[in-house]
């Protein structure tokens, strides 16, 4: 694999010439044409699709209108409950509500329905579609009804990628989708596009997630597509299934891309054929000459089956290079777990070492990227006649959508399965989020899933728990598990791959999705639960900010996770403030505590009270405030808590990450970068500031208080750094906190306190 350290320029879909001083001169050579990079810039499939999406008038500012939505059971009360307070009366565009999030009840009670029936009745009264629990899992439903070559997808959920069926699909946090239900735009600076091109055909054994991960761990730490565009070309497209190309495409998230797009061909056309939707095909490729900001090279031929160790998809070997060199893998990774853990629970992997050889405890097939057919049909014909042993180690299968699992019914695949001692399971996101075969105490999963982040499998550490996720492909969890729980490669095994062919039935679909076909029933009424809550009241952004640091945390890479746990806490999804009492719950328990107690401050003002007498500690902080700053105080200061992390936001693009914070009283994150586009927008929507603050020194520490003086002019005003001071000792330390850019609506939405004001307003 070669990441090249410039631009390059694809020529006929067929050669690439690296950017540099003689580039011009052999494009000019190879096609005749004399072009600039700017302008051959405008020849990727990326900018096209984004060109017939941007209302803007200008490709530097864009503001896209999507073709459709999707949303999950995790998300979707929060975002309608957020367009409903915001004038919502219609789906404006084409609006899929799915549910396979459910969390099976975890906390008991009518919970998890009460959401389910709430997303019917809304779909009924709005106009939209309503996939109900079991059918399918959000992005194998969008997939198999929803893709569209040329078409832009938002999704809330951080794996909505459908490139590989010629749809640019983003994932982004509620409120972006808010703005699309109420018929605003995704308003963003044109990214920058990188090229990914395949040569030559994966080797007998190596599955999409080999792939996936092999590409996820060159590029992540370097942060090579961050926020840009993946766009799959070269003859190594052909050579894949179209099952395949999508095995990889939804991993594309976990490089921390903004989106992907795949050119498309013959197999493509044959897939919406399949699935009855032959009109929806359209071919994309790049221009005769094409500009790429970056350029990622592989034979496809040279990947060999990989692992992704805990605790993050970047953390990659191969499984031989991990066999040859368990002890000092396995080392590493129980040092990682230390820092993760802050060493409350010690992870130990190396007693899972017999006789030279890794014994694993769990292996799970599953979800958007697992539970496709082909991957299915694979592990079956590697498991065909075998036994996967009556010892600790178990195999979960769970296929995308009921008519894949209808079809590998029927081609004999799941009976092949079942035999193994195998459990084959509903379309569920479960085990991708914590909410379905935790692992466990001290048990090593191995997963044909999206993440492995700490906890993401389940595990409590508050508890004294903790489990561990290896990622890998299906065919090597196959591999594994036809040697009874020994980690072995599929390239290992010497299999007859069967590769029956797919028929896709969507009478299951006819039968129980509701569909309104986009007309809205206003007289429906929308069924609520005791659970499902309206957003609490959030105050304007003031004039002076007092923050306490609450949290801090200096882990290389926070993730959503770690910010708002997932699991049997999504229980508690659509209430707003039940759910933001596990905030950080996992990473630093007492959080929400320091945080409530500094929200009475706020509350306190916003009630007209004296603020220093609901918080008598703030009384001498702002006693130090006001020997510099005498104009400081009622009527012109805010009070909240902000959390401090290096790196925070990678991971998933659940809203609740910043809306938790928010509700308990939080007005900003401090951090040195942000690792996701979509953490930050989720910040600002809800009326945080996201401040950069890059010097390696702090300036403050967790409990100290800092003043932000006139914040609400520097906002308006749009400056791109405000002076802050660090109220320590009696006396004020002056630091600066950086604001990158935000748009005119980026920032009325910070200074109204968050888009449900924003939009009452406006």
């Amino acid at each position: 694999m070669k990441l090249y350290d410039k631009g390059a320029y694809l020529l006929n879909g067929t050669e690439l010439v690296e950017d540099g001083r003689d580039a011009a001169d052999i494009i000019k050579s190879r096609t005749g044409e004399t072009i600039t990079g700017s302008e051959a810039a405008k020849n990727t499939i990326a900018y096209g699709i984004l060109k017939e999406h941007n209302t803007s008038g200008s490709m530097e500012k864009l503001q896209i209108k999507f073709d459709k939505l999707t949303s999950h059971d995790i998300t979707f009360v929060g975002i309608i409950q957020t367009a409903r307070a915001s004038g919502l009366e219609k789906f404006p565009i084409p609006y899929v509500l799915t549910n396979c999030h459910n969390s099976l009840c975890a906390v008991g009670g009518t919970i998890n329905e009460d959401d389910h029936m709430f997303g019917l009745t809304c779909a009924k009264k709005y106009g939209g579609v309503y996939v109900p629990p079991h059918q399918a899992v959000i992005h194998q439903f969008a997939r198999e009804m929803l893709a569209g070559g040329g078409k832009m997808i938002l999704g809330s959920d951080s794996h909505t990628r459908y490139g590989a069926l010629g749809t640019m699909a983003i994932g982004e946090g509620g409120p972006e989708l808010v703005k699309q239900l109420l018929s605003k735009t995704y308003d963003i600076n044109m990214p920058g596009v990188v090229g990914v091109y395949l040569t030559g055909t994966p080797a007998k054994g190596v599955g999409p997630q080999d792939i996936a991960l092999a590409i996820i761990g060159e590029v992540f730490d370097r942060g090579y597509v961050k926020n840009k565009v993946m766009e799959f070309v070269g003859p190594g497209v052909s050579n894949l299934s179209v099952d395949y190309r999508i095995g990889v495409d939804v991993m594309t998230t976990e490089t921390t891309c903004l989106s992907s797009i795949w050119r498309t061909d013959e197999k493509v056309k044959e897939f919406y054929d399949i699935h009855g939707r032959v009109g929806e095909y359209k071919e994309l490729n790049p221009g005769k000459v094409a500009y790429y900001d970056g350029m990622i090279e592989i034979d496809l031929s040279t990947i060999k089956p990989m692992i992704a160790m805990p605790f993050h998809p970047s953390n990659t070997y191969t499984i031989d290079e991990l066999n040859a060199n368990l002890m000092d893998i396995l080392d590493d990774c129980e040092k990682r777990a230390e820092v993760s853990f802050d060493g409350a629970v010690k992870l130990d992997l190396k007693s899972k070492v017999r006789d030279g050889k890794l014994y694993v405890d769990q292996g799970i097939i599953a979800g958007c990227a697992g539970g496709g057919f082909e991957n299915i049909c694979d592990a079956a014909d590697i498991l065909k006649g075998k036994s996967i042993g009556a010892n600790e180690f178990t195999l979960s299968v769970y296929p995308a959508s009921t008519p894949v699992y209808m079809e590998l019914v029927k081609n004999g695949a799941v009976a092949s399965l079942m035999e193994t001692g195998a459990i084959v399971k509903t379309a569920f996101c479960g085990p991708c989020f914590g909410a379905g075969d935790t692992p466990a105490n001290n048990a090593l999963s191995i997963r044909h899933s999206t993440r492995n982040f700490p906890n993401r499998e389940g595990s409590k550490v508050q508890n004294g728990q903790v489990a561990s996720v290896a990622l890998m492909d299906a065919r090597s969890i196959a591999a594994t598990a036809a040697n009874k729980g020994i980690l072995t490669s599929a390239a290992d095994m010497d299999v007859n791959y069967t590769k029956p062919k797919y028929f896709f039935d969507k009478t299951i679909y006819e039968n129980r999705v509701f569909d309104s076909k986009g007309v809205a029933d206003p007289s429906v009424e929308i069924q609520f639960g005791p659970n499902i809550k309206d957003w609490p009241a959030m105050s304007a952004l003031p004039e002076h900010m007092v923050l306490k640091v609450v949290s801090e945390i200096h882990d290389p890479v926070t993730t959503t996770d770690e910010l708002i746990p997932s699991g049997e806490t999504s229980s508690f999804r659509s209430n707003p403030l039940g759910l933001a009492e596990f905030a950080l719950s996992r990473k630093d328990p007492a959080y929400v505590g320091r945080a409530k107690e500094v929200q009475k401050a706020q509350k306190a003002i916003e009630e007209g009270n004296c603020p220093l007498e609901a918080l008598p500690e703030l009384k001498p902080v702002m006693d130090t405030v006001r020997k510099t700053f005498p104009d400081a105080g009622e009527g012109n200061l805010g009070v909240g808590s902000t959390i401090f992390a290096v790196k925070p936001g990678d991971g998933s693009a659940r809203e609740q990450a910043a809306s938790c914070q928010r509700v308990l009283g939080g007005l900003a994150n401090i951090a040195k970068e942000y690792a996701t586009k979509r953490y930050r927008s989720n910040l600002i929507n809800w009326g945080m500031i996201p401040f950069i603050f890059e010097p390696e020194k702090l300036p403050f520490a967790n409990l100290d208080y800092i003043f932000v003086p006139g914040i609400r002019d520097a906002v308006k005003e749009k400056q791109p750094k405000v002076t802050a001071y660090a109220v320590k000792d009696n006396a004020l330390e002056s630091f600066e906190l950086e604001i990158k850019p935000l748009t005119d609506d980026e920032r009325q939405i910070i200074l109204d306190g968050c888009l449900i004001n924003y939009y009452k307003s406006h």
